[in-house]
């Protein structure tokens, strides 16, 4: 079996976690939120309704969804699936997440593959930190790191090994300070793959070297403003080519991915995106895109 090597190949399986094993509850949000550093405490009721919709979107085109299990051992920011592994053609890194409160995670996930007999390819081992938001396949062989305060040398040396069989082109993004080292700004922060030769981005955050390289590789750029920016415009997830999830109110976005002729599907992402900024890629693990 072939596992992920793409950001926008039709997604056939998915690993997710639903609020109510990574919220649990209110109370629970109103001791935790601050100290995950989220913009705002989350609703839980509003979040597990926007979370439902979310979840239909995915069913329209994912046959399988993989749940992940409530663990003690991990906080809040478990709902967003995406940071601690990444998927390779041939099975799962597992990561260690460059926020100290997230690492955790890393344990309960490669546990929770094992049981789904989902293949494991390497792990990050000694002082690598890595978060998934930070490795994006720009196609099947040409693999892109994001160098920040989330990722550091010693993983991308690791991931370069771990990747070899699999890439070709292995390509280091060193990323801005932006608004430092409590907020998270991803390599994924910045370009969502909505197909092969479309991606939707914040240029104002791009290295020259890595936006010249997009549109040598015949890539259309899709400029997210600055206030969508904000409102996770630039995180989309694609379920096929040119068919994607958008946060709402994200408007010239969305208009510019329809007359590239994308499919947009939207959802309110108040409680479970916005207020913790991870938006629909970050809610998702991609396992399987055929």
């Amino acid at each position: 079996m072939t596992y992920c090597s793409s950001m926008y190949r039709p997604l056939e399986r998915v690993i997710i976690k639903h609020p109510n094993e990574a919220f649990l509850n209110q109370a629970h949000l109103e001791k935790e939120w601050k100290r995950f550093n989220y913009h705002e405490e989350p609703n839980f009721e509003e979040a597990v309704r926007e979370f439902s919709d979310f979840i239909a979107i995915l069913e329209k085109h994912v046959s399988q969804i993989d749940y992940l299990p409530v663990s003690s051992e991990v906080g809040m920011d478990s709902l967003y699936a995406h940071d601690p592994v990444k998927f390779t053609p041939a099975g799962a890194i597992i990561l260690k997440s460059g926020k100290e409160l997230r690492q955790p995670e890393a344990a309960v996930y490669k546990k929770f593959l094992t049981e789904k007999d989902i293949p494991i390819v390497g792990e990050l081992t000694g002082d690598a930190v890595s978060d998934g938001g930070d490795i994006v396949w720009l196609d099947d062989k040409t693999l892109v790191v994001g160098r920040g305060y989330r990722t550091n040398d010693e993983a991308i040396r690791q991931l370069k090994e771990i990747t070899a069989p699999f890439v070709n082109d292995f390509i280091v993004v060193q990323l801005p300070h932006d608004q430092g080292e409590a907020e998270c700004l991803h390599l994924m922060s910045f370009i969502s793959m909505v197909d092969r030769d479309l991606a939707v981005v914040h240029s104002r955050l791009m290295p020259v070297f890595f936006r010249q390289l997009l549109i040598e590789k015949g890539i259309q750029l899709i400029e997210v403003p600055e206030d969508e920016y904000h409102n996770l415009g630039c995180n989309v997830l694609a379920l096929a080519p040119r068919v994607c999830v958008l946060v709402n109110g994200n408007v010239s976005t969305k208009q510019q991915l329809l007359d590239a002729g994308a499919t947009v599907y939207e959802y309110k992402g108040e409680e479970i995106s916005v207020k913790g900024t991870g938006g629909p890629t970050c809610l998702t693990s991609p396992v399987i895109r055929n």
